[in-house]
């Protein structure tokens, strides 16, 4: 008898697994060392260094996932500077508004969210809920059939 396959099993599990823990330990990190308020005296004798060490662990977690040829989430890289590889947390490392620069704001579908990272003074600005392009595969795929439907 042959083995069943888990059709539900992810494959390089180790991999996801190991950025999840370096992007976690790196929002922990940045997170104790913006809060100065820590009841545990070994905390704060460490904060200088935190900051440093957090974006250390995102540089790591960058690496990782360029190496391995993983894609990291929409949200995972949301969270990121770009420019400085630090840990975005709303009120803390960056700033969030949302912008309309059309005329008047009349379209509401033009709305974008824009993050300021306090540390590098960089914005990125990403679209409020609207559709995220399909990969190129994808998009091939579908203008084949659409010329063949023309076609026939």
């Amino acid at each position: 008898m042959a083995k069943v396959k888990n059709g539900g099993s992810v494959q390089n599990k180790a991999i996801y697994t190991r950025a999840s823990f370096l992007h976690q330990a790196a929002a922990f990190l940045s997170s104790s060392a913006s809060n100065p308020d820590a009841k545990d005296s070994s905390t704060t004798t460490t904060t200088p260094a935190l900051p440093g060490m957090a974006r250390r662990l995102v540089t790591d977690l960058r690496s990782v996932s360029l190496k391995t040829r993983i894609r990291l989430t929409p949200a995972m890289k949301q969270t990121i500077c770009k420019y400085c590889d630090s840990i975005l947390i709303e009120g803390q490392s960056c700033t969030s508004t949302i912008e309309n620069r059309s005329k008047n704001g009349r379209k509401p579908w033009a709305d974008v969210l824009v993050r300021k990272c306090h540390t590098c003074q960089r914005e990125r600005r990403y679209p409020v809920d609207a559709p995220r392009q399909k990969r190129k595969t994808e998009r091939d795929d579908q203008s084949k059939v659409e010329k063949a439907a023309q076609a026939g």
